[in-house]
């Protein structure tokens, strides 16, 4: 895929495309309908994919006090949506004298001139681009049928409700990343670095890996969550590269003094890791409890312990696979197969841990 940031700088090799637009914040599974329509108009038309977006976040700009958080911010989003296998990604800058362009100005210079679409894939619910919020699907139809291009239009989609960003962002802010992880079509994710905490983990026997307070991805509520932890920094085929883990979000409770929020994760059972300096994605699977304050060291151990327990559960049954008559034990029909082992998460299925990889 190739990143560009300037209308002036597209690549010859991108121009006739097919091409669509939006902030695609959390690249859930209504935008991945809209990418894949977009793929295959381009097949149709033989010429390129090219998704346009804009960088900040037009909310943080006309209403900073109220925007809304990111869900993958920078290169989180440009990855997922290089996953999905488009050709071109124009970031576009966005501030109030971008947005002083009439919709139709924005189209002609941005599509036609610029992009020369042969067609312009959007959602149903593509409206308010340009000023005073006046784009729409109608107009885009309109200025199709005058100017020579496609107008694709892909319906709303969900289940119960229409997938959106803003119901990803309600979903984490209850804790519930099961259902975030619906909508995205994968687990909700941070990426970071891994830095020094106060160690306390370790004392206790439960080392974790705290993650930079600059890393990206929106953070879930406090509490306590089964998920996995990648190192980014080692090589696909690594046998430690994606493994186990209980991810704690908060600020410790139960010890006193005033602290901000962060991310620790402990691989399950093992207490010998040196991950500082590494780059990793923590990704949160299902949440186990919410953030508690313990009254003794000892009652935070037990329940601690109790917390990789459940987590293990949550895990290895996600990444087990599926009972057949002939793997049943005959002493216990309609039990349950042999949890696979930790390294072997990696590859094992979406709802598990998608093979994913985030470039340097």
């Amino acid at each position: 895929m190739h990143r560009w940031t300037r209308l002036s700088d597209t690549p010859d090799s991108l121009t006739p495309c097919v091409a669509t637009f939006g902030n695609f914040d959390g690249v859930h599974r209504g935008h991945q309908s809209v990418i894949n329509a977009l793929i295959t108009a381009a097949r149709r038309h033989q010429v390129p994919s090219v998704t346009v977006t804009f960088d900040p976040h037009p909310g943080h700009v006309f209403h900073p006090e109220s925007a809304p958080e990111i869900i993958t911010p920078g290169e989180l989003r440009e990855h997922l949506l290089a996953d999905l296998g488009i050709d071109g990604l124009l970031v576009l800058h966005f501030d109030r004298e971008f947005a002083s362009q009439s919709a139709r100005d924005f189209i002609v210079s941005t599509f036609v001139e610029g992009l020369q679409v042969r067609a312009l894939v959007v959602g149903a619910d593509a409206r308010g681009f340009g000023k005073d919020y006046t784009g729409d699907v109608q107009l885009l139809r309109e200025l199709g049928e005058e100017l020579g291009f496609e107008v694709i239009v892909i319906d709303d989609q969900g289940d119960d409700a229409r997938w959106s960003s803003s119901r990803v962002r309600e979903r984490l802010a209850d804790g519930d990343v099961a259902h975030a992880a619906e909508i995205l079509g994968r687990p909700h994710r941070l990426v970071g670095e891994v830095v020094h905490g106060d160690h306390r983990g370790r004392e206790l026997g439960f080392p974790t890996a705290n993650m930079s307070p600059t890393s990206l991805g929106l953070i879930p509520a406090d509490g306590v969550y089964a998920g996995w932890l990648t190192r980014l920094d080692q090589p696909l085929d690594h046998p430690e590269r994606t493994m186990p883990a209980a991810i704690s979000v908060g600020t410790n409770p139960t010890f006193d003094g005033t602290r901000a929020r962060r991310v620790e994760s402990y691989v399950l059972d093992r207490t010998d890791l040196d991950l500082y300096g590494e780059r990793v994605m923590v990704e949160f699977i299902e949440r186990i409890r919410p953030t508690l304050r313990f009254e003794s060291v000892e009652e935070l151990l037990d329940a601690m312990n109790d917390d990789v327990a459940r987590c293990r559960e949550v895990l290895f049954a996600a990444i087990a696979p599926p009972l057949t008559p002939e793997s049943a034990s005959p002493a216990s029909p309609g039990g349950s197969a042999d949890p696979a082992p930790p390294a072997a998460a990696e590859g094992q299925g979406q709802t598990a841990h998608p093979a994913v990889d985030l470039p340097d």
